[in-house]
């Protein structure tokens, strides 16, 4: 796969190959369709892959306690299938 730098990417910005390619398949849908292609729609892809939006506190803080909380269970599950008769083992 060709490596996406500056100097091969749409307009010079330094996108990522798939950041690319979705922006080379947007402009090719509009000049399919025969509508302009450089549009506002545009400019906020672009604004958003260069400059992800960032996550509130509180939504990192919850996908945080829904991890913690998906671990814990993958814990219990994993410990009471050691634990269970039918695995053939034995707590020592």
């Amino acid at each position: 796969m060709k490596e996406s730098r500056p100097s091969n990417t749409f307009r010079g910005l330094p996108l990522t190959s798939e950041q690319d390619s979705e922006i080379r398949h947007y402009i090719h849908i509009k000049e399919r369709s025969g509508t302009p292609w450089d549009t506002p729609e545009l400019a906020a892809m672009l604004a958003d892959m260069l400059d992800p939006p960032e996550l509130a506190a509180e939504e990192r803080q919850s996908i945080d306690d829904s991890m913690r909380a998906e671990h814990a269970t993958a814990r219990e599950d994993a410990d009471a299938e050691l634990l269970s008769p039918e695995s053939g083992q034995h707590a020592t």
